[in-house]
């Protein structure tokens, strides 16, 4: 940092202490106190302390080839201070499988180089932003889950940004991680940066960058950011060095190289065509589940075939849905893009992204009718156990989990739902208390099992295979995940009705047809065959 800088940021520290008084000033006192105690050092300020940026600042914390002083910054909002001082005091606000986040925590804190907090005076003392706020897609649909429409509101994004501007040195180096509609760099963050720099008399000489994250929940939470691959691009040549920079001094790029793209909404493309890639591969095989379960196919070994060829290796495995922050929108942004910022008339849109995210958005429907036929038509007055509600396998996340829709339907169709899951304790989406132990779920009034979410516990699980045949009468079983070996579900036909979501070959609702007398041929002869599109 040199003089003038240094001279600039004194100015504006008094100038902040002038403006908002005595209240303000404790807060601000407080940072500056921090920043100065650690003399020489660069001062990173993570804008969002969710689930990508509480992480992301203990990565940078513990940087391997820098030593960096770290401001994490939330709204004040009850949440955001809950966030930050939960984060002083040592408690990572968000439950994580993964040891390594409590490790960097504590060494953080040992280290004295990270404190969180909710004043904006950081952004004045930041050396580098780094962006990490939410945006989220608003989708319209109706009581089937049909996408009638969504928007994508830009306005918390926005204000973020304007926070970072009004505060920031003229040479700040601000890197956007959030995940944004292509060009919104280009045509929304650089604009209120430029204008911001304009009225407060600066030069324009902020650096501004792109590198999403692909932050896993689970057990490689920390992994996922600094031992993993990223991509990367800015505004200009000196933006795109000085972030690249940045990525080497936090990220093991000898192992994990890095990617340079030729522009900001080349970057941010490349993080929602690879989500909506993966969201376009699952609601793909949807509609070949069904198929193979009108056929009487094992899906699951079909599968199993065809990835033998190296060039198809990532066909995806049928499911009960898909979850998760990402693929539940990212797809939307981008379609959302092209009507905002493509050539087009404003009517352009990405529509096989779109049929995607309505596909899986409706996959825990099928789940709910293959139920619901087992159990004689309805659900009502039945009792039914939900094996898993997070999204994902041995993760504690539910954020738009696909159980939650099938918990609805059943829910709102008379169903008495009980929940198991070993990583969640509270189901904060729908204010339900979930059980850890089997015994709380597994009483002699089961209707119904499920297996919603496919983690490890529930796999060659000698408890739970007693207690499915412990119970007195017979019971529907649905492993929406393929869960079940061939020998549990074997095991399990003698005393109850097993249905394996893609598994045709079971035959056990009796309305499947055998190989012998299934003709492909002559049923799409027939003159009654008809083609319907999604």
């Amino acid at each position: 940092m040199g003089s003038s800088e240094r001279w600039w940021r004194c100015r504006a520290y008094s100038d902040v202490i002038v403006k908002l008084g005595p209240r303000v000033m404790g807060k601000s006192q407080q940072i500056d106190e921090f920043v100065t105690s650690h003399p020489e050092k660069e001062v990173v300020v993570v804008q969002g302390l969710g689930f990508v940026g509480a992480v992301m600042a203990l990565v940078v914390a513990n940087a391997p080839f820098e030593e960096y002083v770290v401001i994490g910054v939330d709204l004040p909002t009850d949440e955001g201070r809950w966030k930050v001082k939960a984060l002083n005091e040592g408690t990572f606000p968000i439950e994580s499988a993964d040891p390594t986040v409590e490790e960097l925590h504590e060494q953080a804190l040992d280290r004295g180089n990270f404190l969180a907090t909710c004043s904006e005076h950081a952004y004045e003392v930041a050396d580098v932003v780094v962006v990490d706020v939410n945006l989220d897609v608003e989708k319209a649909t109706d009581s089937d889950r049909a996408l009638r429409g969504y928007d994508v509101d830009l306005s918390p994004f926005k204000s973020a940004c304007h926070t970072v501007a009004e505060r920031c040195s003229p040479e700040t180096l601000v890197i956007v991680e959030t995940t944004v509609p292509p060009g919104t760099c280009r045509n929304v963050v650089k604009p209120i940066f430029d204008e911001t720099f304009e009225e407060r008399g600066l030069p324009k000489t902020y650096r501004l960058g792109h590198s999403f994250e692909r932050v896993m929940p689970g057990p490689d939470y920390v992994d996922s950011i600094r031992n993993f691959y990223r991509v990367y691009a800015g505004i200009d040549e000196e933006s795109t060095d000085a972030t690249r920079d940045f990525l080497e001094s936090i990220i093991y790029t000898d192992e994990y190289p890095l990617t340079r793209l030729g522009s900001t909404t080349a970057s941010e493309m490349t993080k929602v065509l690879e989500n909506s890639y993966r969201a376009m591969n699952i609601a793909f095989v949807q509609e070949w589940t069904e198929f193979a379960e009108e056929v009487g196919v094992n899906l699951y070994e079909v599968i199993e075939a065809i990835r033998k060829r190296p060039t198809h290796r990532n066909l995806m495995f049928p499911g009960l849905g898909v979850g998760g922050y990402c693929l539940t929108k990212d797809p939307l942004l981008a379609s959302w893009a092209r009507s905002a910022h493509g050539n087009g008339d404003g009517n352009a849109h990405l529509p096989q992204s779109e049929t995607a995210v309505e596909i899986n958005d409706r996959m825990p429907r099928h789940t709910f009718e293959r139920l619901q036929t087992a159990l004689d038509d309805t659900v009502e007055g039945k009792t039914i156990v939900l094996l898993g509600v997070s999204y994902r396998k041995d993760v504690g996340d539910t954020r738009y989990t696909p159980a939650e829709y099938l918990y609805d339907l059943l829910e709102e169709r008379g169903a008495a739902v009980r929940l198991h899951d070993p990583y969640v304790e509270h189901w904060e989406e729908r204010d339900r208390e979930v059980r850890q132990e089997l015994e709380a779920v597994f009483t002699d009034e089961v209707d119904a099992v499920v297996f919603s979410t496919p983690h490890s516990e529930y796999k060659d699980n000698a408890e739970l295979q007693r207690r499915l045949h412990a119970l007195p009468e017979r019971i529907v079983v649905h492993d929406a995940w393929g869960v079940l070996s061939d020998g549990e579900i074997g095991a399990l036909q003698s005393t109850h009705h097993v249905q394996v979501t893609g598994r045709g070959d079971l035959h056990s609702e009796g309305t499947y047809s055998t190989e012998a007398d299934f003709s492909p041929l002559s049923s799409l002869d027939s003159p009654t065959t008809t083609t319907s599109s999604a």
